[in-house]
């Protein structure tokens, strides 16, 4: 049998499977169906789960081993004995031998499924925990350029084994082990594990704590092992000198087997074809290294600055719906203003719960949604042809099943459900005047690795052109059909949360609280082409390096 989805054809068949009655056409083309077609997988799961709960009311399906009240004068010393107890008419034993016969059914329909394709591993327990390969993280930056032949690192992400180039500037990696590395450009830096690096070129200083004792850097000239200090690298023309700052290190030259000491204050050149020479450290031919943080912290300002600009004149667009950019709400105000260009016709948003944190930079505000309570609820009247949304976020974990971004309340006609699955898949939903729905889902972009970083989301929903596009930092990662048509609206709707109004149940399976921070949101009453989004990440990335990137684009 061959089916499509939607149509009344699948229907049926998961109706027959929940029901104990599918025939082998009918699971075998539910197989095929869902093996190729993820919007069909995300409604056979909606439906199976709705079953599955309704079936679990006990008045809906009583068990046929609850005990029928026995009739008076059959009670005995307080309890009911085995001969007085009623034996299950025959009418229970059937509803029983049904009821289990569906449930075998659908054991045996998810069986199949699992065993042809790896969609639904989420069913299973991992038993082996989440894994990782990172080894260090991307700690600060300072004027960064980086190779562009090499992915580039992201502030705060984690970091595998890699090699890094940065071009110019400076850059902070802070290993798991607790050692701290500072490279200034031009540095070619090799990442081995979280206690050992390879350094071929370049300037950088190393602060070691006494928890990452016995991290290493090997360079073309010394290999050298620390005791628990900080201390300088310089390698340039054939020449490398080693300066200790503090405490101790270790070292051998190129070729020898033979280890030698460096206290504070001590420093050794090595050139080439000649024997390492003692020196007295320099400390000033790292100053800019030392100066890491105070630089930091002026590029961290200078970002927000030109941030700013960018949103102001974002604001005049007058197809800017909503526009939140968490600057102007006070801690002890619950209100968060609209600032945008169509904003007399949408009030400001209302803040539940929620704290107040650190955004993209220092002197940043942003919202932090942690319970199940915490949102931030909007009304937006009207309807419009095509919709776009976009937010700056940092997830701090996928806990929901579905963890909504923006989501409108409950089922209403032509409203959207904006939302990131545990999978990392980001997905919009379509709601249909007759009822039905249209799931548009991306692939998985956000994994467990980059939790904790700042990162741009947005979805594109164009009427006219039938399309949907959902982006990442400023990239198209998807592109899908669209088959519900407008007029598309908002209506009461939520960030970070949703209201589940007009479904069936207060479920608990419905909770789709949002696990992170948000500190911009954008509503367009109207489909931003590709370099409209990318503009809108280039001009809100936390990093300095985007505007020089930016100037060469």
């Amino acid at each position: 049998m061959t089916l499509t989805f939607p149509s009344s054809g699948f229907d049926e068949a998961v109706a027959a499977v929940c029901h104990g009655t599918a025939s082998d056409g009918q699971l075998e083309g539910l197989h095929r169906l869902l093996r190729d077609d993820p919007a069909a997988r995300d409604g056979y799961i909606f439906q199976v789960e709705l079953h599955s709960r309704l079936a679990s009311e006990p008045d809906l399906f009583p068990s046929a081993h609850r005990e029928i009240p026995p009739p008076p004068g059959s009670w005995i010393r307080g309890d009911l004995s085995p001969r007085s107890r009623p034996a299950p008419t025959v009418g229970a034993r059937r509803s029983w031998r049904r009821r289990r016969n569906q449930l075998l059914a659908m054991a045996a329909c998810l069986a199949l499924l699992l065993a042809g394709g790896g969609w639904l591993r989420y069913f299973h327990e991992d038993r082996r925990g989440a894994t990782s390969l990172a080894v260090a993280m991307l700690g600060l930056e300072v004027n960064a350029r980086w190779n562009s032949e090499d992915p580039v690192p992201r502030l705060g992400a984690p970091l595998e084994p890699r090699r890094l180039r940065l071009e110019s500037g400076l850059a902070q990696v802070v290993f798991y082990s607790g050692a701290r590395v500072v490279i200034e450009g031009p540095t070619e830096l090799r990442i081995v594990s979280s206690t050992e690096a390879v350094c071929a070129g370049g300037k950088l200083t190393a602060e070691v704590p006494p928890q990452a004792r016995g991290f290493r850097v090997v360079s073309p000239r010394f290999d050298v092992t620390d005791l628990g200090t900080s201390f300088g690298l310089d390698m340039a023309d054939g020449r490398d000198e080693l300066h200790v700052f503090e405490g101790e290190v270790e070292f051998r030259t190129d070729g020898s087997s033979t280890n030698q000491s460096l206290l504070k204050g001590r420093g050794a050149v090595a050139e080439r074809g000649r024997a390492p020479r003692l020196v007295v450290a320099d400390p000033t031919g790292f100053a800019s290294l030392f100066e890491l943080q105070t630089r930091s912290v002026a590029a961290d300002a200078l970002r927000h600055d030109h941030w700013r600009a960018a949103s102001r004149k974002l604001r005049r667009d007058p197809s800017l719906w909503v526009y939140l950019d968490f600057e102007h709400g006070a801690p002890s105000d619950w209100r968060l203003p609209n600032l945008g260009a169509r904003s007399a016709g949408v009030p400001d948003a209302a803040i539940v719960g929620c704290q107040w944190q650190e955004g993209r930079w220092t002197a940043k505000a942003a919202l932090e949604f942690s319970g199940v309570s915490d949102r931030v609820r909007l009304n937006v009247p009207g309807t419009c042809g095509s919709v776009t949304l976009a937010a700056w976020v940092r997830v701090q974990g996928l806990d929901r099943q579905i963890n909504s971004l923006f989501m409108s309340d409950g089922f209403d006609a032509g409203t959207i459900h904006w939302v990131i699955r545990a999978d990392g898949v980001p997905g919009l939903t379509v709601i249909g005047a007759d009822g039905g729905h249209q799931i548009l889902a991306g692939p998985p972009v956000l994994t467990m690795d980059q939790f904790g970083v700042w990162t741009h989301l947005a979805v594109v929903l164009n009427g006219p052109a039938k399309e949907a596009v959902h982006f990442v930092n400023g990239q198209p990662v998807s592109r899908h059909t669209v088959r519900i048509g407008p007029p598309y609206r908002v209506g009461s709707a939520e960030l970070g949360n949703w209201n589940a109004v007009g479904f069936p149940g207060n479920d608990p399976f419905l909770i789709r609280n949002f696990s992170g921070v948000m500190d911009e949101f954008c509503l367009f009453g109207r489909a931003l082409g590709d370099a409209e989004i990318r503009a809108l990440y280039n001009d809100g990335k936390p990093q300095a390096e985007t505007m020089a990137k930016a100037a060469r684009n």
